[in-house]
C-alpha cells in the first residue's frame, strides 16, 4: 500500500513537471500585422489652380472652372446670337469676374461682369474693390446678368466700336474692353485671352457662327483697322486715311486724342453688325 502511494506522488510529480515546461515553451501569439505599414498611400496628384482677380481675389480649381463653363456656355452663345458680344469673350469675363462663380459679389449679387450701379434703377449692394463700399448691381437670376452685361456694352456709345470687329476676334474685343474702360487692371486683356486659350472658349464662338472646330482660331480678317505704332497720332493716322482727327474720334468712339502703342483703331466707318 505504501508502495502504491508513493508511486501515485511520484506519477504526479511528473505530470506537474511537464506542465510547467510546457509553460516555459508556449509560443506568443503573433503581433497583429499594421496594414497600412505594408500598403503604400498614394498622395492626390496635384490639382491646378486658377487665381482669378477682380472685384475680388479667388482662387479655384480648374474643374470648378470647367463646372462654370458648362452650366453657362449655352447662355453666353445665346448673348452672341442676339446681341453679338463674342460668347468666348463673355465666359471669360463672367469666369475671372465671378471666380468662376465663387466669388464674394456673386454670392451675395448674383453680378457675374463686375457692373457697378451706374444709372441702374434695380436692387443694388455694395462691395469694396477699387475704393471701399462701391455701390453694384444685383440680379434675382445669373441669367438677367449675363443679359445686362450684354445690355451695357450695346448701350453704351464707348463700347459701340467693338461690334465692328469680326465676331470671332476676340483678342481683339479683350484689348478693345480695356481700351473702353471695362477694367482698371492694364494685364485685363491678357487674363481674358489667357482664359480664352486655356478653355478653348474661341470653339464656342465657331460653333455660333457655323465655324469647324478645327478652323475656331482663324480670326476673320477686317482690312478696316489699323494697329498704333510708337510714332503715331491721331493727326498722321488721319491724314494717312484721308481723314479728319474727328472723324477719327468719331468712328472709334474716342474722347479725347490719347492713343496708345498697340491700341486697334478703325479707319472706315462700319454699319455695327450686332
Amino acid at each position: 500500500m505504501k508502495t502504491k502511494y508513493l508511486l501515485l506522488l511520484f506519477s504526479l510529480a511528473i505530470l506537474t513537471s511537464c506542465g510547467s515546461k510546457k509553460k516555459t515553451v508556449y509560443t506568443k501569439p503573433k503581433s497583429k500585422t499594421n496594414t497600412s505599414k505594408s500598403t503604400p498611400v498614394t498622395a492626390n496628384e496635384p490639382r491646378e489652380t486658377e487665381v482669378l482677380k477682380s472685384t475680388s481675389t479667388t482662387k479655384v480649381y480648374t474643374e470648378v472652372v470647367q463646372d462654370y463653363i458648362n452650366e453657362y456656355k449655352e447662355i453666353a452663345k445665346q448673348q452672341m446670337l442676339q446681341y453679338g458680344v463674342p460668347a468666348s469673350i463673355t465666359l471669360a469675363q463672367g469666369i475671372l469676374e465671378s471666380g468662376a462663380g465663387r466669388g464674394e459679389l456673386v454670392l451675395k449679387a448674383n453680378n457675374h461682369f463686375g457692373i457697378k450701379c451706374h444709372d441702374w434703377k434695380g436692387l443694388t449692394v455694395y462691395h469694396d474693390d477699387d475704393r471701399e463700399g462701391e455701390c453694384f448691381r444685383k440680379y434675382a437670376h445669373p441669367h438677367y446678368s449675363y443679359q445686362d452685361h450684354s445690355l451695357f456694352l450695346t448701350g453704351r456709345k464707348r463700347y459701340l466700336f467693338l461690334f465692328k470687329l469680326p465676331k470671332d476676334d476676340y483678342k481683339s474685343w479683350a484689348k478693345g474692353l480695356r481700351q473702353a474702360g471695362y477694367a482698371t487692371d492694364p494685364r485685363y486683356p491678357q487674363k481674358l485671352i489667357g482664359l480664352i486659350d486655356r478653355y478653348k472658349l474661341y470653339e464656342f464662338d465657331a460653333e455660333v457662327l457655323g465655324k469647324s472646330l478645327k478652323d475656331a482660331k482663324k480670326v476673320t480678317s477686317n482690312t478696316n483697322k489699323y494697329t498704333v505704332v510708337k510714332g503715331d497720332t491721331l493727326y498722321s493716322i488721319s491724314r494717312r486715311y484721308k481723314l479728319t482727327v474727328d472723324e477719327l474720334k468719331q468712328i472709334n468712339s474716342l474722347e479725347d486724342n490719347n492713343i496708345y502703342e498697340g491700341q486697334v483703331l478703325f479707319i472706315k466707318p462700319l454699319e455695327s453688325n450686332y
